[in-house]
């Protein structure tokens, strides 16, 4: 988000901060500093990156609903709000689109909504480290820990460089033991932009995002959720966010989705509720 060119000094508390980063810690169990069983850290990797792979081949077949809700706060109330709803949908052609559903009058203020963020929104935000991905990345095991009902493998990861124009996720990821793929993730993207010279600063978020079982196959993000403050040079300016994803269908072409040589198959178990919206 960058600020808009008329903010005025504020004052906010620090402790936003805190609650910012306690939101990742919500469902969690005590994090157990072992090793993998019967396999090495190494192999484990890379066979949730290519278990991504797969997920994230097996999503650009299906249609969903998404609502973005982008909140400033002054204090405890809402003084600003960005929102759209709209369907992920295919053309004729085969073509992704997005149909606007819903979409009232931006009323922030203090923020204005970059392309940046927008892109984080759609391609960053629902974070895969598939195999493609895990060599830009340092990727450290940290042990094991029950998230909800779940035993997860824990990693942090960061870009091992950053490339001038792109943009990267840093931060912890989740993954299943069983499913080996990531059913929960907590960072940032990175960098954040600015220039002095110019004035200009576009700085972003830390966020959760939340997975669950789609097709009895996939994990698929569901709900993502924002609670933090940016420190803007003229401001802090304390934000909240949420991402729907809602109605997932799969698109009407056949597909076949391949792992180790072996098609994935969907047959569904039905998975638990989870309360994501906590």
């Amino acid at each position: 988000m960058k600020p808009y060119l008329h903010l005025t000094l504020r004052t906010l508390l620090a402790l936003l901060l805190c609650a910012a980063a306690a939101s990742a810690q919500e469902g969690e169990g005590p994090l157990h500093r072992v090793d993998p069983t019967g396999i090495t850290v190494n192999d484990l990797i890379q066979k949730f990156a290519a278990k991504e792979k797969a997920f994230k081949t097996a999503r650009e077949q299906y249609t969903w609903t998404q609502t973005v809700r982008v909140q400033t706060l002054e204090g405890n109330s809402v003084d600003g709000e960005y929102m759209q709803v709209f369907d992920v949908v295919f053309d004729e052609r085969g073509r992704r689109l997005q149909n606007i559903k819903y979409a009232p009058q931006n009323t922030l203020s203090r923020i204005e909504m970059t392309q940046e963020d927008l892109d984080d929104i759609e391609k960053r935000m629902p974070f895969t480290m598939t195999s493609d991905d895990v060599g830009l990345y340092n990727v450290l095991y940290l042990g094991q820990q029950q998230e909800d009902e779940l035993n997860c493998y824990v990693f942090d990861i960061s870009p091992k460089q950053m490339e001038k124009g792109k943009r990267y996720f840093e931060g912890r990821i989740w993954v299943d033991d069983h499913d080996y793929q990531i059913v929960k993730t907590y960072g940032k993207n990175v960098p954040d932009l600015r220039k002095p010279k110019k004035g200009e600063e576009n700085l972003f978020p830390r966020f959760t995002t939340w997975r669950e079982q789609v097709d009895g196959a996939y994990w698929f993000p569901t709900y993502t959720k924002v609670d933090d403050t940016l420190h803007f040079t003229m401001e802090d300016v304390h934000i909240r966010q949420v991402v729907k994803y809602e109605n997932y269908k799969r698109f009407g072409a056949k597909t076949r989705v391949l792992f180790g040589g072996e098609e994935v198959k969907d047959e569904t178990t039905p998975s638990p509720e989870k309360d994501k919206k906590k």
